[in-house]
C-alpha cells in the first residue's frame, strides 16, 4: 500500500483516540498538573536565580538582557519537546505492546490509521498543556511579555506536534521500551543542551553553530523566546516554515512506519 493510500485512511475518528487518552490523563490529573506547575518554579531557582546571579546579563539580538529572562523561553521550549516525545514513545509503547490498548481500538470500526493520529494528536496536546502551565506560572512572576506571550500556545502546539511525530517514528523503530535510551541520548538530550535553550548558540563554534540550525528544537526556540520577550525576531517565516514542513514529513513517516510494525 502507498503512502498516499495510507493517509487517506486517517479520519476524523481519530479524535475518539484522542479522547480515550484525555479521559485516562483526566483521572489522574493531580500528578500530572503537578509537575508542569513546579518544575519552572525549580528551574528558575536553580538556573534563574543560582546561575543567574553568576552571568548576570546575556547579549541576545544585539541587546544585553537578564540571563533569568533569557532563560525561562528555554524551560518552556524544553517541555514541549520532553512531554510530547515521551508521551509518543514510553506511553504509546506502553499502550500498544503491554496494555494492548491498540489491539482492543482497532476490533471497533476504527482503523490502525486513526489509532496512530490519534496518538499524534494527544502529544501534542500534551505539549500545549504543559506549556499553557508554566507560561501561567512564568506569567504570574511577571517574566513574561503580554500580549506577545500568548503566541508560546500555538507554537507550543507546532512543536509538540512535531516532536510527537518523531516519537512515533522511534515507536515503530525500537524492538524493546528499554531501547528508547538510545534516540533519547543521541537526540533529545543533545537538543535539550545545544539548542539554544540555555545559552546563546552564537557563543558556540561556527560549525557547531550551523549543527544546531538544523535542530527542530532551536527553531522553536527561537520563536518561544521571541515571543517571551515581545520582540519577535526576523527570521521568525523561516523558522515556522522548517516546523511545518517538518512536521508534515515526520507524520507522513511516523503514520507509514507505525502502520507497517502493526499490521503484520
Amino acid at each position: 500500500m502507498s503512502w498516499v493510500a495510507i493517509l487517506r485512511n486517517v479520519s476524523g475518528r481519530a479524535g475518539r483516540v484522542w479522547q480515550r487518552d484525555l479521559e485516562v490523563f483526566l483521572t489522574t490529573w493531580k500528578t500530572n498538573f503537578l509537575p508542569p506547575l513546579l518544575e519552572p518554579v525549580l528551574y528558575v531557582l536553580a538556573f534563574g536565580v543560582g546561575m543567574g546571579s553568576l552571568i548576570g546579563m546575556v547579549v541576545y539580538q544585539g541587546r544585553e538582557i537578564p540571563y533569568l529572562r533569557f532563560m525561562i523561553p528555554g524551560v518552556i521550549t524544553v517541555a514541549t519537546m520532553f512531554w510530547s516525545f515521551f508521551e509518543t514513545t514510553y506511553s504509546s509503547f506502553v499502550r500498544m505492546y503491554y496494555q494492548r490498548t491498540f489491539d482492543a481500538i482497532v476490533s471497533t470500526p476504527l482503523l490502525v490509521e486513526d489509532v496512530i493520529a490519534g496518538e499524534w494528536l494527544w502529544g501534542g496536546t500534551k505539549s500545549v498543556l504543559a506549556a499553557s502551565l508554566m507560561l501561567l506560572m512564568m506569567g504570574i512572576m511577571g517574566l513574561v511579555h503580554w500580549p506577545s506571550g500568548l503566541l508560546v500556545i500555538p507554537l507550543a502546539a507546532c512543536g509538540g506536534l512535531l516532536f510527537s511525530a518523531l516519537g512515533l517514528i522511534a515507536t515503530a523503530l525500537v524492538p524493546r521500551i528499554d531501547s528508547f535510551n538510545l534516540p533519547s541520548f543521541l537526540f533529545i538530550f543533545p537538543m535539550f543542551l545545544f539548542s539554544g535553550t540555555f545559552f546563546p548558540i552564537d557563543v558556540l563554534p561556527r560549525w557547531a553553530k550551523t549543527l544546531a540550525l538544523t535542530l527542530p528544537l532551536t527553531h522553536v526556540s527561537f520563536l518561544m523566546r521571541g515571543a517571551c520577550l515581545g520582540r519577535i525576531p526576523s527570521f521568525w517565516a523561516l523558522s515556522l516554515l522548517y516546523l511545518v514542513g517538518g512536521t508534515a514529513v515526520a507524520f507522513v513517516l511516523a503514520v507509514v512506519m507505525m502502520r507497517r510494525r502493526l499490521v503484520k
